[in-house]
């Protein structure tokens, strides 16, 4: 019997499971069943929480920041490995304060060890903040059908720890027409696939500092969650 506990960022959920020395071996069919929503307990993806030092893939972590104790082994819906996930580190990080496993003092960050290297977490009275650091573009601009879209679309790729295509739309009606029960095609797919982020920007896009978009995703591995915290970025 492995215990679980459940969480959300924003709508986007997860099942916790708190492995600190690395036991489990969870495989890719494993993960699928418990994420399932009809069959499973039913999740966007797993946190695993393990130690950096008991995980092959933290030992980046820890050479590239020596306190980042803990490593999110992140696992999207269909058990596929991926390298970054902005909601699910923040309920990832509130797991570890919550339980007790670190403490993230005023003034102070907590680095959590992922793929895409060490993040650094935050917490305020609003919650949890991540830096996701820089992005880049990739590089790979592909081609966007989707259902609900009249023509395809040029989709402009970008790289924010894990891959993402941006694809811009004209209005919000547009965005409402769109079915992401299917995932949409991209033409080249990009070698590791792509998070698909459709937005709108809002009018104007920038207020007070804070830019603002209608954003619909369609998540590599996932499908369609209800937020999505490195495509909001």
């Amino acid at each position: 019997m492995v215990a679980f506990t459940k969480g959300h960022g924003t709508g986007n959920d997860f099942i916790i499971i708190a492995d600190p020395d690395g036991a489990l071996d969870l495989t890719s069919e494993q993960v699928a069943v418990l994420c399932d929503r009809h069959f499973g307990i039913g999740a966007d993806g797993i946190l695993r929480v393990v130690r950096s030092a008991a995980i092959d893939d933290g030992q980046a972590s820890l050479a590239e920041e020596p306190d980042a104790e803990w490593f999110m082994d992140y696992r999207n819906a269909d058990g596929s490995i991926a390298e970054m996930c902005g909601n699910g580190i923040r309920v990832f990080a509130h797991y570890l304060v919550r339980s007790g496993l670190a403490t993230i003092d005023p003034g102070s960050t907590l680095p959590i060890g992922t793929r895409a290297g060490v993040r650094d977490v935050t917490s305020s009275d609003t919650g949890y903040q991540v830096d996701l650091g820089l992005w880049k573009l990739s590089g790979i601009d592909p081609l966007v059908t989707a259902d609900g879209l009249s023509v395809t679309r040029p989709g402009l790729g970008i790289d924010v720890g894990n891959p993402h295509v941006v694809v811009a739309l004209a209005s919000e009606a547009e965005l409402a027409s769109l079915e992401l029960y299917r995932s949409p095609q991209l033409d080249p797919i990009p070698p590791a696939g792509a998070n698909v982020e459709f937005v709108v920007p809002g009018e104007p896009l920038v207020r007070d500092g804070i830019g603002h978009v209608t954003l619909r995703v369609s998540e590599r591995g996932v499908g369609g969650p209800l937020s999505c915290g490195t495509g909001g970025a």
